[in-house]
């Protein structure tokens, strides 16, 4: 390979007027693999154009991939579809306003003061992100999040909130409506307003699907605003939708402005040179580290606290959509890029040594954002602490070099909407054009929804045993209990069930203790506390 310097040069791409930048000088593929790649990469981008202009992604559920059109309605394939992306973005406007002036006011008076969005995976992980990335002091609410079905996440989360519950705004983020978890968080959420003398419907405001369960829920009860969710928009990819804007718009964010760094970035990564293009530049080093099967692990550093859940976002964008079972000609190829990752400098304490030191199983990128708001204090003559904080930076991406790591650096003149915005759309466009490099399907999720069927015959198979052990009046082994409630296969699971349950009282389970797992349940009485 060259000499630092002039491969650096060589493999920078820099946009001055987006303030961003892009380093793959130090991911160690040879000059000769990028042109190799030509080929492959214009045929990616092509089926990026043709998804763009309404192509089908999802053959099997006749379903578009629309989260591009968010950011640039014009680009949408139909009128309507144009139409209703632009009137949900005057209704979310209209909406925040209308809470920021007191127009929509809580139930007893007074403005909002809190905002609680309840949702899971996409529909929480984006608005979290930007309530962290764009958290300013001056903002108009405070947010509070349950994206979980935790019963103790839940009740942290309300003794947050506190003596501030009538003040409080809930948004529900379910493209179903029927999503469990979220629909659990909303019936939590229902419960405290109802316990606190409150009527829900007046706190409320959902984001879903046309004529959905939960559509027709906050229809029949009143609640202050609903807001679409299309089928033709991921939840991993619904950040730009109604699900990031509204809480967005709600804190005071410019989503005007996020949406318009998003779009730069679209136009700057439809360019047909792949070397200029920082979206096909990023799939291709995913391609070169993994040798496109995804061998090597994504490590992301961002060296800045308020990013700090952009890995954490970038595990499910990533991993939900790379990780697949077969290609698009249905052979098995186990598909995917494990993604992880800390804030910088934090990381230097904690798994650098095993970046550095240890199994060469991954490559790290690097986010570096320039600008220091406010300055900060000398700490050293000369010297900040985010002086520092960038030290730390380079000096960790040498070390990683030193030792034949590979790393690539994103770099942002500032963090703010537009930049972040910037951010999202990049990895949004690279995970599309990595899933073309290697024949997948980036849009379905096929795993996630056996994962929920599952859970669902769980759930079925305990209210099974519960019914089996009220009938047969004596303690049973979990095998007895398996075989009453025709489960006999699923002895292993019947027995987690009925330990936890008898581990929490007024559940309808006692526990004869015995070595384990020879234990025995039996119903317990009415009143019964001990487990």
């Amino acid at each position: 390979m060259s000499d630092p310097w002039s491969r650096y040069r060589r493999h920078l791409f820099a946009d001055r007027a987006m303030g961003f930048g892009l380093d793959v000088s130090r991911m160690r593929f040879p000059d000769a693999f990028l042109e190799r790649m030509a080929g492959p990469m214009a045929q990616a981008l092509e089926a990026m154009r043709a998804l763009e202009a309404g192509a089908i992604a999802n053959p099997d559920e006749g379903r578009q991939v629309g989260h591009y059109w968010l950011r640039a309605p014009e680009l949408a394939p139909s009128a309507s579809q144009r139409r209703e992306i632009e009137e949900c973005l005057r209704a979310v406007h209209a909406f925040a306003g209308g809470v920021h002036a007191g127009r929509i006011a809580p139930e007893r008076g007074g403005r909002f003061r809190n905002l609680l969005l309840v949702g899971i995976g996409g529909s929480a992980l984006g608005p979290q992100l930007l309530a962290d990335a764009l958290w300013r002091p001056e903002q108009p609410l405070r947010a509070f999040f349950l994206d979980n079905t935790d019963p103790e996440g839940i009740d942290r989360v309300f003794r947050e909130i506190g003596a501030g519950l009538p003040h409080t705004l809930t948004v529900v983020a379910s493209k179903s409506g029927g999503t469990q978890e979220t629909r659990n968080g909303m019936l939590e959420a229902g419960a405290r307003f109802r316990e606190a003398g409150l009527v829900f419907a007046r706190h409320a405001a959902a984001i879903t699907g046309a004529g959905s369960e939960l559509d027709r829920h906050a229809a029949g009860d009143g609640w202050l605003g609903r807001f679409p969710m299309w089928d033709w928009v991921g939840g991993r990819t619904s950040l730009f939708s109604a699900v990031g804007l509204l809480p967005a718009a709600l804190l005071g964010c410019d989503i005007d402005a996020l949406l318009r760094g998003a779009r730069e970035m679209d136009a700057a990564t439809r360019e047909p040179d792949h070397r200029r293009n920082p979206a096909a530049l990023l799939a291709l080093m995913w391609h070169h580290a993994g040798r496109g099967r995804g061998d090597k692990d994504m490590v992301v550093l961002p060296y800045r606290d308020r990013l700090l859940l952009f890995p954490r976002y970038l595990q499910q964008l990533v991993m939900e959509s790379l990780g697949k079972e077969r290609d698009l000609q249905g052979e098995v190829v186990h598909q995917g890029i494990v993604v992880y990752g800390n804030k910088g400098s934090t990381d230097q304490h904690a798994y650098v040594q095993q970046l550095r030191d240890g199994a060469d199983n991954f490559f790290v990128t690097f986010i570096d954002v320039l600008r220091d708001p406010g300055g900060g204090i000398e700490v050293e003559p000369g010297i900040t602490s985010g002086d520092y904080l960038h030290g730390f930076l380079q000096g960790t991406r040498q070390a990683l070099a030193d030792s034949g790591r590979e790393s690539l650096t994103l770099t942002l003149e500032r963090l703010d909407e537009a930049s972040l915005g910037r951010l999202v759309a990049l990895f949004d466009r690279a995970v599309g054009l990595y899933a073309s490099l290697v024949g997948i399907n980036a849009y379905h999720q096929p795993g996630v929804e056996a994962g929920k069927k599952a859970a669902r015959r769980v759930i079925a198979l305990q209210l099974a045993v519960l019914e089996a052990l009220r009938r047969a009046g004596r303690p049973l082994t979990a095998e007895e209990a398996a075989a009453a409630a025709g489960a006999g296969e699923e002895v292993e699971t019947v027995y987690r069930l009925l330990c936890r349950l008898a581990a929490n009282p007024g559940r309808g389970v006692a526990r004869e203790p015995a070595d384990p797992p020879g234990d025995r349940f039996r119903a317990a009485a009415t009143g019964e506390t001990r487990p």
